[in-house]
């Protein structure tokens, strides 16, 4: 069982930045595959960006490549979404996720089955 714990979330000024961390207490990130997805009122959850267990491969939305970046620090045990540029329209609550290395994905939420609580993102200026 992995129970993902987010970090992060604030409010932040339209174009500014923001990092958001995943880790799991008790369980070791590197035999999941991880990815970060978020859900904003009134839609339904989209995935944002995954990686594999090796960290060879990544995934992003076309809405925010090359804005953000996915990250494991495997000496901390997290996951890191480092987001800049940030739009309007990436407000949302952002989830983190994971599912047993070996499964297939393509980074829909469907596809991972251990979720944290998720981390508010909020883009105002």
């Amino acid at each position: 069982q992995l129970h993902p714990v987010e970090s992060g979330g604030d409010l932040v000024q339209p174009g500014g930045s923001l990092t958001l961390s995943c880790t799991a207490p008790g369980s070791s990130l590197d035999s999941y595959i991880m990815g970060w997805f978020r859900q904003a009122p009134g839609k339904e959850r989209e995935g944002v960006s995954c990686m594999s267990a090796s960290g060879f491969i990544t995934n992003y939305a076309d809405s925010v490549k090359g804005r953000i970046t996915i990250t494991r620090d495997r000496a901390k045990n997290t996951v890191l979404l480092q987001m800049n540029s940030l739009r309007p329209g990436d407000p949302a609550v952002y989830s983190c996720a994971g599912v047993p290395d070996g499964a297939f994905w393509l980074c829909n939420p469907e596809e991972f089955n251990f979720w944290g609580q998720g981390t508010q993102v909020t883009v105002s200026s």
